[in-house]
């Protein structure tokens, strides 16, 4: 291939890469839901998968006698809870009432994020469902009055 052919095909890729319409993309998020992917990325995705997908049999107990990481995707629950409860689990940590040990499967957040960034990780798994969960979980929040 020539230098010129080359030189064209290097230069609109990126242009193509953007135009495929891949949701998620960060040129498609907001501000504050890119911001909320590298956030989930750093702190959740170990856990609960890069792609929010959650761990392998997450709805049966592991070896423990505990409820695996759910996926946050549209595939799981999260998009059932109201903004004010996904905030909770953020911040506060979360123990499955059906695990057999007292301690918290999902650490708490509380003491490493700011309440803007827990916001910002919900914002971004807003982004991982279809748009009727999102009106679901949009409805479920309105519905919980504030403290």
């Amino acid at each position: 291939m020539n230098k010129w052919l080359s030189g064209l095909i290097f230069m609109f890729l990126p242009a193509l890469a953007t135009a495929s319409g891949v949701p998620g993309a960060p040129e498609d998020l907001s501000r504050e839901a890119a911001q909320g992917r590298k956030i989930y990325e750093q702190y959740c995705a170990a856990c609960h998968g890069w792609q929010g997908e959650g761990a392998a049999d997450w709805k049966k107990k592991d070896e423990k006698g505990e409820m695996p990481p759910p996926p946050h995707d549209e595939t799981g629950h999260t998009w059932r809870h109201s903004d004010r409860m996904l905030f909770q689990m953020i911040a506060e940590g979360w123990r499955h009432p059906f695990n057999k040990s007292d301690r918290l499967t999902m650490p708490a957040f509380e003491n490493i994020l700011t309440d803007q960034e827990i916001r910002a990780v919900i914002e971004y798994l807003r982004t991982l469902w279809t748009e009727e969960q999102r009106l679901y979980q949009q409805r479920e929040s309105q519905d919980v009055p504030e403290d």
